[in-house]
């Protein structure tokens, strides 16, 4: 019985449980409204892993909300709340975008310049909201929402610029071939390719997505977050302002400095995730937005159900990426509304957000079992 309370009180466990009543809701939802919801959980799987180029496009749409779940991690461990992850991955897109347009180097230049100017205008995106913050004790939250409006205006901005703005579209030019991060770009288009497709049909077939070296950087980038704040001085630093921040202050820690450090390490995970969906996906380039795309915003979702690990965040990732790809076959096969999956995303975020009352409902149960 102790193992059993133990295990439940796990952050693991609530974790699998939210997940679990997620898709329990869903699927009280489906059968009221007039669905099957064991075809309609058949079709998102087939949506996932029903052929190899699902699985590729499945992970190509979770690499971005990867890299902005840890940035919101990252920073929640310090006890900031990185709302601003939508604006630092829009400035981080529209600056590689920019810098790839502008500049031709040879691959081995222009692909880290590509991805070092997004993580720098994220950077300096997510560092506005950390000095004011730490200088003027201004809410991160309120100018976090402030500055992603102002970066999507700006993205729109940037794209109706003569220079960078594609004639008969409302997005910009692709920026130069050398600083794609693509697989076999040149190589898909000859002859060789076509046979090679005919003859390997499973490779093949992930040869036909923007399959990509960005899953790669982003578990490299998460590895390297999760030992700065477990292996280094910096991250208990870190930590210990996220856990008390007068007792870090008495101890003679510098909060401020600290608080500005952390929005810019965040703000550069955000930038970088759009670089590398800049150099990685067609077209290339960005596009006017009328509403947010919701990279950063779904990374606040990722980072929630990761329970604050930058580890969690992969796996977090690849669940929500998951389930917005596969979900679009919940349409497509049963006719169920995709905003099935909306419903089935946000019970599952609700529900994390409760995970610490798992422990004490367990022990008011156990205080009557022993009654």
């Amino acid at each position: 019985m102790e193992k059993t309370v133990k295990i439940l009180k796990k952050p693991i466990t609530a974790t699998l449980i939210a997940i679990f009543c997620g898709f329990l809701v869903a699927t009280v939802i489906l059968a009221a409204s007039g669905y099957n919801p064991f075809e309609a959980f058949g079709a998102l799987l087939g949506g996932i892993f029903g052929r190899p180029k699902y699985v590729s496009n499945v992970i190509i749409k979770s690499t971005p909300i990867i890299l902005t779940g840890v940035s919101v991690a990252f920073a929640y461990k310090m006890g900031l709340f990185n709302i601003g992850a939508e604006g630092q991955f829009i400035v981080g897109a529209v600056a590689a975008n920019v810098v790839g347009i502008v500049c031709d180097f040879p691959a081995i230049i222009e692909v880290p310049l590509v991805l070092l100017v997004g993580a720098a205008a994220g950077a300096l995106y997510g560092g506005i909201a950390g000095w004011l913050k730490a200088k003027y004790n201004i809410n991160e939250v309120i100018v976090g929402i402030m500055l992603n409006w102002m970066a999507l205006y700006f993205s729109n901005f940037v794209c109706n610029i003569e220079r960078f703005h594609k004639p008969d579209s409302d997005g910009t030019y692709a920026i130069n071939e050398s600083g794609f991060i693509s697989f076999f770009t040149n190589w898909k288009t000859t002859e060789a390719a076509a046979e090679f497709v005919q003859e390997h049909p499973i490779i093949g077939d992930i040869l036909r997505t923007d399959a990509n070296a960005g899953i790669f950087i982003a578990i490299a980038l998460t590895f390297a977050v999760s030992f700065l704040l477990y292996k280094t001085t910096k991250g208990y630093e870190l930590r210990a302002v996220g856990s008390n921040r007068d007792a870090a202050e008495f101890a003679g820690i510098n909060v401020g400095k600290n608080m500005v450090q952390t929005m810019l390490i965040a703000g550069a995970l955000s930038g970088i995730a759009a670089a590398i969906s800049i150099a990685g996906n067609n077209p290339h380039g960005i596009s006017q937005l009328s509403a947010f795309e919701s990279n950063g915003l779904n990374g606040l979702s990722v980072a929630f159900i990761a329970g604050g690990s930058p580890i969690g965040c992969i796996f977090a990732g690849l669940l929500f990426g998951g389930l917005l790809y596969g979900g679009q076959s919940i349409q497509y096969v049963v006719g169920a509304p995709s905003e099935i999956i909306s419903i089935l995303i946000g019970t599952i975020v609700f529900l994390i957000a409760l995970k610490d009352m798992v422990p004490v409902l367990i022990d008011k149960m156990g205080k009557r079992g022993v009654k």
